[in-house]
């Protein structure tokens, strides 16, 4: 029996150049291997965004937009949207009756986030609770495999323990799930924080040439280097950690910028130059998908149905269980 996947991301607006390499071009690669499920997470994107819903929908139907255009093929892979599944909700509140409070509260995560987000309250029960809403997720669909990166390992292992504890009181033999770390690269933003919408500062999927251009020019360099003689400090620049990414030979272009022989400009109209032809493909694709939005729902209803048909099998099972 082929092993399952389950991933998902909050419909929160168009994917960057970070969601690209440190998921999307992972999720196409499992998607050869395993069965794989992959969500927008509207109701997750409800944890912290439930006072304006008004664009969920709208953002759903863009990342769905962009996981194919990084090669995620709705004929190998299951693409849904989680509110659909209404048995989500139902072993949500199932494993809420189980999982201890204290759990909870000790997450690493919450705790970090509720004191790093001040725009927004996040003292709501389903921001405390999302760890529960993800086991339910990943119980749902039995999934073997979670492709996470290091920082959701936390959430992992608070579902490992749920999925425990169901089995302990029911005597059931669910999946524990286990983690592949996705090799994430740090893709720096524009300003040299991490890439990131809430910082204003990505480069998005399908950007057309005009903007990436605008982009480019504006990304911070050496504050060292005023002159092109000056010797660079690679380490330092925006536009050099791209040039590792997009340019083969971008070690020759150290070298040069190290001891003095080469200039920002320079540097910023060759990156230019590769980004516009590495996002040309994606933004054709992109605009065609964009613009024929009946099939992207029907992509969605697609995977609404096979879906749905999996989380039925598991729910008549937990009701057996649970001598529902």
């Amino acid at each position: 029996m082929c092993k399952r996947v389950l991933s998902g991301m909050r419909p929160t607006g168009r994917l960057h150049l970070g969601h690209y390499f440190g998921i999307l071009c992972n999720w196409v690669k499992l998607q050869h291997d395993y069965e794989c499920y992959y969500m927008s997470a509207d109701w997750h994107a409800l944890t912290t965004d439930y006072a304006d819903t008004s664009k969920i929908n709208e953002n759903t139907l863009e990342i769905i937009a962009d996981w194919i255009v990084a090669g995620i093929n709705p004929e190998k892979s299951i693409l849904f949207k989680q509110s659909e599944i209404l048995q989500h909700s139902e072993l949500f509140l199932i494993l809420s009756m189980i999982t201890p409070l204290g759990w909870l509260q000790r997450c690493p995560t919450y705790k970090k986030q509720i004191n790093e987000i001040k725009n927004k309250n996040l003292n709501n029960y389903g921001f405390l609770g999302y760890p529960v809403l993800q086991s339910a997720d990943i119980l749902l669909y039995k999934a073997d495999i979670i492709p996470i990166g290091e920082d959701q390992l936390s959430h992992l292992e608070l579902a490992r323990k749920i999925t425990k504890r169901f089995n302990n009181f029911y005597g059931t033999n669910f999946t524990e799930p286990r983690e592949i770390f996705t090799k994430t690269p740090r893709i720096m933003g524009l300003d040299g924080r991490k890439m990131s919408k809430s910082y204003n500062n990505s480069i998005f999927l399908g950007e057309s040439s005009d903007t990436l251009k605008y982009k480019v020019k504006n990304m911070f360099t050496d504050p060292l280097k005023i002159k092109k003689t000056d010797p660079g400090h690679f380490k330092n620049c925006v536009v050099f950690e791209f040039h590792k990414i997009f340019d083969k030979y971008y070690k020759n272009k150290q070298n040069k910028c190290e001891v003095g022989i080469i200039d920002c400009t320079k540097c910023k109209n060759q990156l230019i130059e590769m980004l516009i032809e590495f996002m040309r493909p994606l933004t054709d694709k992109r605009k065609r998908l964009i613009s024929d939005k009946a099939y992207l729902e029907k992509v969605l209803k697609t995977g609404r149905k096979k879906a749905t048909e999996t989380a039925n099998k598991t729910m008549e099972e937990i009701h057996k269980i649970l001598k529902f």
